[in-house]
Parts: structure tokens; C-alpha cells; sequence
């Protein structure tokens, strides 16, 4: 139990490390404060330019890869490490507490971002292979609808499925049932806006965006 719990603690400090905040605060912008409001590579796009979004893809994808791939599979001394029964919970609990770094991260008053490219780079550390279905379900939807948080949870909820049918043990699967729940919480102003018709679209993705308006 130890050893979850320092894992887990690592992770969560690791995913605190928000580069949209940190790279913002350099220049000083927050980001929380413009365009959508959101601590992720999609408003810091919008806010401090390509660059630097592809920058803070890159970082975000980096730690959710990191939490899973290195951190959760650290070899700790024998007095502290998790009971067998326990060692398989590693890296989920690991990937499931950097995503909630990201979304509440310590250093920047519990208020991060969503936390797709932080699972997005928790999945990468797990198994590449299921990151698949995961794009291929983002894409999809973002053709036929435009909304792109609507990919997002689409995309998690394929994972969780993928793991499903992949006869996934309980520790990874239950990560992803959580993971399409937390990213379902994230979303909730997303949400709304499309249930209200106000949620903006990707046009350049979105299949009928020459057709239709943007609702």
C-alpha cells in the first residue's frame, strides 16, 4: 500500500505541472483567464500561438507517459512495496493521479485543464496499441459532429471499451471506467453548451461545417 501511495503521490506532483500555466506565466498570460478558459493545448493555441501549443501537447502527453511508463514501474525497496495482489494497480492508480494533477494541480490553485493529452500519454505508457481506437473514435466524431470535447469523451469512452473487449484486467479496467468519468465531469460546461446549441465547432475538421452554420 505504500508503494501506491508514494507512486501515486509522485504522479500527482508531476501531472501539477501544468505547461500552459508555467509557459503563460513566463510571458505573462494566464491562460485561465482568456478564450475558453481552459489550462490545455487547445486554448493555448488560441492564447500564446502554435508554438507554444505544440509545446504544451508535447509536455502534457509527456508526463501522462512518464506517470505510467517510469514512475509506476520504479523499482522500490522490499519494506515499502505493494503486497502481489496490490502490484497490479500501479500503473492505473499511477495514470489516474497524474491525469487528476492536471486537472487539480497543486501549484496553480487546484485549476488545470481537462486532462485528454495527460491520458492520452498515460495510455501511450500502458500500451500504444490502445491508443487506436481512441483517435480513430476522436476523428470520427469530430467529422460528423465538429465538437471537439465531444471527441474527447467519445475517445475515452472507446479506451474503455477497448479494454473491455480486450479482456483487460480489473486495475486497467476500472482506470478506464474512471477515466470516461472524469473526463465526462471536465467536459460538463461542454456539455451544456451543446445542450444549449452554443458549443463552437472545428470547422476545419468538421464534415458539414461548409454546409451548416456553427451552432
Amino acid at each position: 500500500m505504500i508503494e501506491l501511495l508514494v507512486k501515486a503521490g509522485v504522479a500527482y506532483l508531476l501531472g501539477s505541472v501544468v505547461a500552459s500555466l508555467f509557459i503563460g506565466r513566463l510571458r505573462g498570460v494566464d491562460v485561465r483567464e482568456h478564450g475558453s478558459g481552459n489550462a490545455g493545448a487547445t486554448n493555448a493555441l488560441r492564447t500564446l500561438g502554435t508554438k507554444v501549443a505544440l509545446l504544451v501537447l508535447l509536455i502534457d502527453l509527456l508526463k501522462g507517459w512518464i506517470a505510467t511508463a517510469v514512475i509506476a514501474r520504479w523499482t522500490v525497496p522490499p519494506e515499502i512495496a505493494a503486497a502481489p495482489e496490490l502490484s497490479a494497480w500501479c500503473v492505473p492508480v499511477c495514470a489516474l493521479a497524474v491525469m487528476l494533477g492536471h486537472v487539480y494541480p497543486l501549484w496553480y490553485g487546484f485549476r488545470g485543464g481537462k486532462g485528454m493529452a495527460t491520458l492520452l500519454g498515460a495510455v501511450l505508457g500502458i500500451n500504444a496499441r490502445l491508443v487506436l481506437p481512441m483517435i480513430v473514435a476522436w476523428l470520427i466524431t469530430v467529422i460528423l459532429t465538429g465538437f471537439v470535447g465531444l471527441g474527447s469523451m467519445v475517445a475515452t469512452l472507446a479506451l474503455a471499451v477497448s479494454m473491455a473487449l480486450g479482456h483487460a484486467g480489473a486495475p486497467l479496467l476500472t482506470f478506464g471506467i474512471l477515466a470516461v468519468l472524469l473526463l465526462a465531469f471536465t467536459h460538463r460546461a461542454n456539455i451544456a453548451r451543446m445542450r444549449a446549441g452554443t458549443e463552437s465547432r472545428a470547422r476545419r475538421l468538421w464534415l458539414f461545417g461548409t454546409r451548416r452554420g456553427a451552432a
